[in-house]
Parts: structure tokens; sequence; C-alpha cells
């Protein structure tokens, strides 16, 4: 893996690690709210640019018109790097906290974010980790 795009990697496990701390704090608490709806969002953004970089290296699939998110999930859908339609729905769970500028959306969205969101993006981490034969260094491992 080049190292541009093992930077990329290195950040979506990082990100993801911090992403999983915030299934164990209280969304009450000062920060923990906003903290988990930024580090989603960068989660989020990580994991497509990852999924384009195995589409676009690994698979050799330059078909994206644009390359936006929605290309790229589905590019990644139909060549099995990703299985469930739970992305387009996070695509649109980050496309409307862009605009909650109350926080009622993260509210509403903080528990399926720290569950089902984490879930999407751990099982994508084990689907990367399998696609390059596991040569990849744990998610834990990165500081």
């Amino acid at each position: 893996m080049e190292e541009k795009y093992f930077n990329r990697y290195r950040s979506f496990c990082r990100s993801l690690r911090n992403l999983k701390k915030s299934k164990s704090a209280d969304p009450a608490a000062e920060f923990v709210l906003e903290g988990t709806i930024q580090n989603y969002n960068l989660t989020f953004d990580l994991a497509w640019k990852v999924m384009k970089d195995i589409l676009v290296k690994q698979l050799g699939i330059t078909d994206f018109a644009i390359g936006s998110p929605r290309e790229v999930l589905q590019s990644a859908f139909t060549n099995g790097l990703i299985s469930d339609d739970i992305w387009l729905k996070m695509l649109k769970t980050r496309n409307l906290l862009a605009h909650d500028y109350d926080g009622k959306i993260a509210e509403k969205n903080f528990q399926e974010i720290i569950s089902n969101y984490y879930d999407a993006f751990d099982g994508l981490n084990d689907v990367i980790t399998k696609f390059y034969d596991g040569s990849l260094p744990s998610i834990d491992s990165f500081d």
C-alpha cells in the first residue's frame, strides 16, 4: 500500500478508535455530543476515501463521474467492499449534520452513530484488513 493511502487508512483507524470511546461516554456531558459528531463526520469522510483508494488503486475501477461519496458508496457496494445500504443512510446523516445549528439532529442520531454506524465502520475495517491479506496493522496499533 502506498504511503499516501496507508496514511489515510491510519487516520481512518485513529478516528474509528476515537469514535469507539463515545460508546461509553455520556452524551449529556460537556463536549461529548459535539466531539462525537465531529469524529463521526471525519470517520465517514475517511471511510469513503479509503474505499475509493481501494476501488481505484487495487481494483482498477475508475468509472466514477466525479467521485462523489454517493458514487463511491454505490461502487463499493457493487464490488463487495460494503454489503449494506446503511452507508447511504450514514451519508444522509452526515449531510444533515452539516446543517445542524441547534444540536437537535446530533441528539437524535447519537445512539445510531455509536451503535449501528460504528458497527458499519468496524465491518469496513475488517473487509479492508482481509482485502490486504491481514498485512495491515490492527486498529489499536495506531497512536
